[in-house]
């Protein structure tokens, strides 16, 4: 570190001469790994201690310490004086200096309670109010507040340790407290893989997706992440239970993405880690994340011709990536190097499962803290209750819906059918009469297709219930095996992931009458080199449903991701982003239009390999009780001195310096006849 404090002077300075004295001075240092973009702030020091102190947060916040190298992103200077708050700027309130006593309502009654100004603070137990000039700070039962000597501030402790909650199931209060709770840990374990992940498709993309599971392996709440990760992801957490069921222990995790056994697409990591009490598994944390290359025929791993999974990346099936809290990294890279096709950036793969596994102990350690407060028969009882309410949620909805039938036919060739029968609040759905196993690679495995089926179910509930398993217990689901929705083993898959889960959700919500075609895309682009490789799913339209128009310009359905900021785009990668715009009147029309795809085209700087897989350009978006199709997408390969060329759905090659590619998004489909 080599750090030069310039401002303190001048801080320091401006205060002296509006007649004020020094009261206080700190200076702090934010500090960030290579790679990441969030920083910690530590007090300025000696470089070692500056050092340890960041990475004991680190060991707090994460669970891990990062191995690159250290960067100061900026130094903060506080100075404090003793002053007049006129002369701060602030209106003089003085406040008095008795200590007196006032009502309050606490604890389910009025109380008299003892109120002290913080001028006159020492230690107060509560209940008590503390009066600050222009604020007031309640002190709960249990609580006692005093005077920091070091800072001068107001520190609140618990001095009467909070007794165990019981949990009421029959408590809609309850319930719904629990629901929060599962979903904010979602959230944080999102927060942490954000922020300590190295690659692009994690920190500004956000393809990844976090999730609790019971000791069963069965969903329970789930973050607002990638609906395809999520309800695919406990079969991969099942996978692993029944690998290492009697071998694991705490301090393990292992990783998973083999399409076989619950992993949607090769490039999708699944982490999943297991948690104890004792020697007794209680619970499940598991993250899953889109990696930027894992290998294969392309650079990122999305090649639009494959036709067996081995051209597709390196496999991971229940594999032990941590054993007694160490990270089995010889064995990951060696994993990763194998192959005719290995992983192209196998550092940056460590650097994102290592934020996985962060992600994975901000949630445990959120998991225990929620399980004390409610004791561990009270937080198995909210997992159970939380999953019997997204059931009879569905089941509500079931009794008020009739069935349908629908297919929905793919550019391939290939069609996914769908049958709904529904028979007092349960239904059956059959996917009789789809394509067989297709040449190509749009083959869905079997947890993408529960994944796309459990999205669609949870969007028809009206109440706002997490997504979880609780949803199957109405639902009988049939997929004929062999199928271009259940293939064999070996089978390419990268395409069924991304473009045939967004076909399963057009034709269900048509049986259901719901929803006409979103763009049924989620227009794969992926260009790199040896290198640096990118990928993004481009955005479109939505379809139109009874009542409302379909949206413009959004990630829809089975995606949830977002597009790279140009300036983090243009400054990582050789290209630069010349047009990204509406693609006027591309949704279908109707009594409610659909809504309209983008136009986004980029210019190469340097030569790169591209993959575009994508899929509605040859058959429409459709419409629904009338309403009119949306447009197919399109793609323009353009170059100086050349003329413009149309480019396949499918398409693989070298762009040159200069080049521009092109990329219409389709529209989605309007609803009822104008």
């Amino acid at each position: 570190f080599l750090i030069e404090v310039l401002d303190a002077p001048a801080a320091e300075a401006e205060l002296l001469a509006a007649g004020d004295s020094i009261d206080e001075h700190r200076v702090t240092v934010a500090i960030r790994s290579e790679g990441w973009d969030r920083t910690i702030g530590v007090p300025l020091d000696e470089a070692s201690v500056m050092e340890q102190a960041f990475y004991d947060a680190c060991q707090r916040r994460f669970g891990f310490m990062p191995r690159g190298g250290l960067v100061v992103d900026s130094v903060e200077v506080d100075v404090r004086a003793v002053g007049s708050p006129a002369v701060l700027g602030m209106s003089a309130r003085p406040t008095t200096q008795a200590v007196g006593h006032t009502s309050m309502w606490c604890d389910g009654s009025w109380q008299t309670v003892q109120f002290v100004p913080d001028t006159a603070l020492t230690t107060i137990n509560g209940p008590a109010v503390i009066l600050h000039a222009g604020a007031t700070t309640v002190v709960e039962a249990g609580w006692s507040g005093s005077r920091d000597p070091a800072t001068g501030g107001v520190v609140l402790r618990r001095v009467i340790a909070m007794a165990p909650r019981a949990f009421e199931a029959s408590s809609p209060a309850d319930l719904e407290v629990v629901n929060r709770r599962f979903l904010s840990i979602c959230r944080e374990m999102g927060v942490v893989l954000q922020h300590t992940a190295a690659s692009v498709n994690v920190k500004e993309r956000r393809d990844y997706s976090c999730a609790i599971f019971d000791r069963d392996g069965q969903l329970v709440a789930n973050g607002p992440h990638m609906p395809v990760h999520l309800g695919s992801m406990g079969q991969s957490v099942c996978r692993v239970l029944a690998v290492h069921g009697r071998d694991m222990r705490p301090g393990d995790s292992f990783l998973d993405n083999d399409p076989a056994h619950g992993g949607t697409h090769l490039p999708d990591f699944t982490v999943v880690s297991p948690v104890f009490d004792g020697e007794a598994l209680v619970y499940v944390v598991a993250s899953r994340a889109h990696h930027a290359d894992v290998g294969g025929t392309t650079p990122g791993s999305m090649p639009a011709d494959s036709t067996s999974l081995a051209e597709e990346g390196v496999v991971f099936d229940a594999f032990p990536l941590v054993r007694g809290g160490q990270l089995q990294e010889d064995e990951v890279c060696q994993r990763l190097s194998e192959g005719p096709w290995p992983a192209r950036r196998i550092d940056l793969n460590v650097e994102d499962l290592r934020a996985q596994l962060a992600a994975n102990a901000r949630g445990l350690a959120l998991l225990h803290a929620m399980r004390d407060e409610l004791t561990a028969d009270g937080f198995a009882a909210g997992m159970a209750a939380v999953r019997a309410n997204a059931g009879a949620c569905v089941r509500d909805m079931l009794r008020g819906r009739t069935g349908g039938s629908f297919c929905c036919p793919l550019d391939d060739g290939g069609q996914v059918c769908v049958e709904i029968t529904i028979e007092d609040g349960r239904a059956v759905i059959d996917f009789a009469g789809t394509s067989p196993q297709r040449p190509g690679n749009t083959n869905a495995p079997t947890a993408v297709v529960r994944a796309a089926v459990l999205y669609v179910l949870r969007c028809l509930v009206a109440d706002d219930i997490p997504l979880n398993d609780g949803c199957w217990d109405p639902i009988t689901l049939r997929i004929p095996e062999g199928s271009m929705l259940a293939p064999g083993d070996g089978a390419a898959v990268v395409g069924g992931n991304v473009e045939t889960s967004q076909i399963v959700v057009d034709a269900m919500l048509a049986a259901f009458g719901a929803q006409a075609a979103c763009q049924g895309t989620m227009n794969n682009l992926t260009f790199g080199d040896a290198r640096r490789q990118y990928y993004e799913t481009l955005c479109g339209g939505t379809g139109a449903g009874p009542g409302f128009d379909g949206t413009s310009g959004v990630h829809s359905h089975m995606t949830n991701s977002l597009l790279t900021d140009p300036e983090v785009l243009e400054a990582r990668f050789p290209v630069r982003l010349e047009r990204f715009a509406i693609r006027s009147g591309s949704g279908g029309p109707g009594a409610w239009a659909g809504g309209d795809g983008v136009v986004r085209a980029l210019r190469f700087l340097e030569s790169m390999q591209v993959s575009l897989l994508s899929g509605r350009r040859v058959c429409s978006p459709h419409g629904l009780q009338g309403g009119g199709e949306g447009a197919c997408g399109r793609q323009v390969l353009a170059g100086p001195g050349m003329p413009d060329r149309v480019l396949p759905g499918l398409y693989m090659g070298e762009m040159a310096a200069g080049e521009c590619l092109v990329i219409e998004t389709p529209g989605g489909g309007g609803f009822g006849a104008r």
